[in-house]
């Protein structure tokens, strides 16, 4: 199982978090089941401003323009999450293995949610699903790469709307 925990909220009420609490843990289950994944996992988001994601950006990647996600993984190979695989990834009160941190820009979710025809809610959540394969190492650099990242975020987000 994965756990979110939830960071930096920016521009949202507690309702907008509820709601996003419900699907990210409806993707996060699904991506459990899809990938096959054993024992117990966090991973961290956050939602920025533009100016904040620009900065980020240009601080970790040495990119100074505003993205949509970044994703920050805390593991260097994926394996069951346990502390004997993960000693210094895992948190010693929840038993839970560190996968990472997820950032998503808020406004440019918003603007691509117009372009593309769909709710917000839907693309906060696609955002959620590809962070969370690049924490898991999925990557889109090479073409193999990204069809298998784009069919797995499909599969994800097809199982979890079915949660």
């Amino acid at each position: 199982m994965i756990q979110v925990l939830f960071a930096d909220t920016d521009g949202f009420d507690a309702g907008d978090i509820a709601s996003f609490e419900r699907a990210y843990k409806n993707i996060a289950d699904a991506t459990v089941t899809e990938l096959k994944l054993g024992g117990d996992a966090e991973v961290e988001i956050s939602f920025f401003s533009e100016e904040e994601i620009c900065e980020l950006n240009a601080r970790t990647r040495n990119i100074d323009k505003v993205t949509d996600v970044l994703s920050y993984p805390a593991l260097e190979e994926i394996k069951e999450f346990s502390k004997q695989n993960y000693p210094f990834d895992t948190d010693d009160e929840t038993g839970r293995v560190f996968l990472g941190s997820i950032v998503i820009c808020t406004k440019r979710a918003s603007e691509q949610a117009q372009e593309y025809g769909h709710s917000l809610q839907r693309e906060m959540t696609y955002l959620f699903v590809h962070g969370l394969l690049h924490l898991l190492g999925y990557d889109h650099m090479d073409e193999d790469d990204k069809k298998l990242m784009r069919k797995y975020e499909e599969l994800i987000l097809s199982r979890a709307e079915n949660l």
